[in-house]
């Protein structure tokens, strides 16, 4: 397969893009789904972001850390549908137990709040439960934390039936420990007598608290969807091994959110996969075939992308959907050359790389956005990667290098043989050009004179038709 590398009218618009009206027609997804009879009652079942103000902490050395980790939170919650109208951070050792920020800091960001009309806290971390309900009591607006903005843009972006499952599932992992009751509406305790007048001695009954009730609803829910995203794993297995009968290797494209992983995929495989400059805009997996230069078959998987303190109960439910890179040949790992910190997000991936167990592939660095990126940097990323190959999915620069690069890397059938094939086994021809390199082909009356390059595996199944060489 060739890769021109001057950028034509299809590249520049990334392909069919099939559903990008539908994304926008459903920016905003209202609530968590737990399916519950009453949750009037209930903080967080309608996780509304509107405008807000951001904060974070940062310790004595790590203060450009901190501001680009804020940087990143802001692109988080506009991604969610948010206006962000401010931030703020305070240098502390650590965290305040009790509010997070310290006392008078808290109140001078209930003054900011008031100031700018902002309906909603994100503080850059994830926040205890018990730390939320204390400032909020001090700026008297709703606050939450960086994982509950990433698991609204997940539920807004999840389109498949298993990534349903999967952000559903996460989202009330989270929501679990946070119930939070408005009073004496939530008590049961009493039975049906509570709301009674003059209910007293006698009055108090076996009841079930509301939260209990909601707690047992959701562990219910909770259940039978581990058991729906496990009963995906069948027909995920059966194309996985259906790749695998063909010995068709695999490459996945892993990487930072918003590093271009599926402009990438669409430059080499024209797929057609929805490109947006959002945060988590490609949640399911998706899986094209190429070609290497020398004409053997391979497929590109597009997975989710990471980001920093990437919420443990979104790696623990999308678990199924990086299997695909534990299970891959190669891995590109995609780093976006233009950003102001690639070293972290080098880390961070090769983090959730680690946990799914796929430290022993062989990875591929690829710095995409090269063309946004000047001599300096590249002399940056260079130093962070002396491997690493500088690619625009854009332009196309480094296309080529990096076909070569995987075609390196990927097993490569190494046994020459000569056979000799009957004209009625038209499948065994079909199956040599799929999973093995034909060097030869030849017509004769017996049959189809072939000389390939097989993988060791295929050569008892191919020895029928071997054909021993003077």
């Amino acid at each position: 397969m060739t890769i021109e590398t001057t950028p034509d009218v299809d590249f520049l618009r990334d392909g069919d893009q099939f559903d990008r009206e539908e994304r926008h027609a459903l920016r905003r997804v209202v609530g968590l789904s737990t399916e519950l009879a009453d949750v009037t009652e209930v903080e967080y079942r309608q996780l509304r972001i509107e405008n807000v103000v951001l904060i974070g902490i940062y310790t004595q050395g790590n203060l450009q850390e901190a501001e680009n980790s804020l940087r990143e939170l802001s692109a988080l919650a506009e991604t969610a549908g948010a206006v962000v109208l401010d931030g703020l951070m305070q240098r502390r050792a650590h965290p305040d137990p009790s509010t997070y920020f310290g006392k008078g800091k808290a109140r001078e960001l209930r003054d900011v709040v008031a100031a700018t009309g902002a309906d909603t806290v994100i503080a850059d971390t994830e926040l205890a439960p018990s730390q939320r309900r204390a400032l909020e009591d001090v700026v008297g607006v709703k606050v939450i934390d960086r994982t509950a903005v990433i698991l609204d843009i997940f539920s807004q972006h999840a389109k498949s039936r298993e990534g349903k499952a999967q952000v559903e599932l996460a989202q009330l992992e989270y929501l679990l420990p946070r119930l939070r009751g408005w009073g004496e509406s939530m008590s049961r305790q009493a039975g049906g007598q509570v709301g009674g007048a003059g209910a007293g001695m006698g009055s108090r009954g076996p009841g079930e608290t509301k939260i209990e009730l909601d707690r047992r609803r959701i562990h219910t829910r909770m259940s039978k969807l581990r058991k729906q995203i496990k009963g995906f794993a069948p027909a995920r297995e059966a194309k996985r091994a259906n790749r695998n009968r063909f010995d068709v290797p695999s490459v996945a494209i892993a990487g930072y959110t918003n590093a271009g992983k599926s402009s990438l995929l669409n430059r080499i495989t024209r797929a057609g996969v929805l490109v947006e400059n959002a945060l988590f805009a490609t949640l399911d997996a998706t899986v094209r075939r190429s070609t290497t230069v020398d004409g053997r078959l391979f497929t590109l998987t597009d997975t989710v992308g990471f980001v920093r303190n990437l919420p443990h109960q979104l790696v623990e439910a999308f678990r199924s959907t990086l299997e695909e890179v534990g299970q891959a040949d190669v891995i590109l790992h995609v780093v976006d050359a233009s950003h102001p910190d690639p070293g972290a997000q080098l880390a961070t991936v090769r983090d959730v790389i680690g946990e799914v167990g796929a430290r022993d592939v062989p990875e591929i660095v690829v710095f995409n956005k090269s063309d946004l990126a000047d001599d300096d940097q590249r002399l940056v990323l260079r130093g962070l990667e002396p491997n690493g190959i500088f690619v625009s999915a854009r332009t196309g620069e480094g296309i080529d290098e990096l076909l070569e690069r995987v075609a390196e890397l990927l097993p490569a059938p190494e046994i020459e043989l000569t056979l000799l094939v009957p004209y009625d086994r038209g499948e065994v021809i079909s199956k040599l050009h799929v999973r093995n390199r034909v060097l030869s082909t030849e017509y004769v009356e017996a049959g189809t004179v072939v000389k390939a390059m097989v993988h060791p595996s295929s050569v008892d199944e191919l020895a029928e038709f071997t054909v021993t060489t003077p």
